[in-house]
């Protein structure tokens, strides 16, 4: 058995007994932020004077990013600039968790605020009514690294069935994913569904239909809960996209993109030509579908275990090793929605549905304007 964090044993009776104390009109607020790294989340708490009704009622605020990888220490001040508002799962209504793009001391973006760059991006094709699911995957680690209850030395048997799974045997941490799973909709995150993966102690949740930049913030802080709802557990998520080197599965965040078009009659001719369009941007796309520049995602996109070589650019409908999927269901009804197969686990989303936006719908417009 992997090992849990020793503050996941602290007594919660306790803890219960001063969660469940009025707190007045008063209101705490959680700011959440991408921190240097482009994967790691940060997060610090501040008591408003009433509950904010929407986000222009929460100040900015700012942190110092000499010690998240942002800044210098000798002008290390940083700001949090609110955009979207959840409620808070943990110490419950009327507190808030509000997701911050980050500023640097001159007001432009920090270099993983990808946020802001991708706003302007779904700004200009509004009219196309985008919508994107993201399915992020994920494995559960003990605080040593070890995937939870897998056997302290050896493996597990061989993936077969796990995935969609029940039973002890089976199913490693459900616990965990129900709680995910209950605390994003008491969020007001959209999630979808959720399903255990390929390999032991791997899972999925789905995110989605979200439209436009909306994608990016519902993923961010659907990841932010899940890693909160870890520590309660004593765990860790990873979403490294091959935890596990030998036989197992890695993991995607597998990316559904669909347009107004693409939905209605004859809609496979839209996104057969989009990923027209996507095959001549293969490179261009691999470099950002995870935060190393390819580097994490080359050992997951191998062309073994349901995915495609990294160096190939494929698609095919009902193929799960292809770089594009198109569904059996939307082939079959000429409308709907593609997968994109290629984007890593630990991919920033807002990265992503910018790349693919910009090669789908932008350059189409350039084009016509030329």
């Amino acid at each position: 058995m992997a090992s849990v964090s020793i503050s996941s044993r602290l007594n919660k009776a306790v803890r219960q007994q001063y969660m469940n104390l009025p707190q007045g009109k008063k209101c705490q607020v959680t700011y959440i932020w991408v921190d240097g790294t482009g994967e790691g989340l940060r997060n610090k708490t501040r008591t408003l004077d009433v509950e904010p009704t929407s986000i222009e009622d929460i100040p900015e605020w700012n942190f110092d990013g000499s010690s998240t990888y942002q800044a210098e220490g000798s002008n290390s001040d940083m700001y949090l600039i609110p955009v979207r508002m959840f409620r808070d799962p943990f110490t419950l209504d009327p507190n808030k968790l509000v997701l911050c793009e980050v500023l640097k001391y001159n007001r432009l973006p920090a270099e993983t605020n990808h946020r802001h760059e991708c706003n302007k991006v779904m700004e200009q094709v509004k009219e196309q009514r985008l919508w994107f699911g993201m399915e992020q995957e994920y494995t559960l680690l003990g605080t040593d690294g070890h995937p939870f209850s897998w056997p302290a030395h050896g493996f597990p048997a061989p993936q077969g069935p796990y995935y969609c799974g029940v039973g002890a045997n089976h199913a490693y941490g459900r616990d965990i994913v129900e709680c995910h799973y209950k605390a994003c909709l008491y969020a007001g995150v959209n999630i979808y569904g959720t399903n255990a993966e390929v390999m032991p102690s791997q899972w999925e949740y789905q995110v989605g239909p979200c439209e436009g930049i909306e994608m990016g913030d519902h993923l961010w802080m659907s990841r932010f809960l899940l890693h909160r709802v870890c520590e309660d557990f004593g765990v860790v998520a990873t979403l490294d996209p091959k935890p596990m080197n030998g036989n197992w599965n890695g993991a995607g965040c597998h990316t559904n993109v669909s347009t107004q078009q693409m939905r209605e009659d004859d809609g496979l001719q839209h996104i057969e030509q989009a990923i027209e369009k996507l095959s001549k941007r293969h490179k261009e796309h691999i470099q950002v579908y995870d935060p190393h520049g390819g580097k994490d995602n080359v050992r997951r996109l191998t062309g073994m275990h349901e995915t495609a070589n990294i160096n190939d650019f494929s698609a095919g409908v009902a193929n799960r090793g292809a770089s594009i999927r198109i569904p059996r269901q939307v082939g079959k009804d000429k409308r709907g929605y593609f997968e994109d197969r290629r984007p890593a686990a630990n991919c920033d989303p807002y990265a992503v549905t910018m790349a693919i936006t910009k090669t789908c719908l932008l350059e189409q417009e350039e084009e016509k304007s030329q």
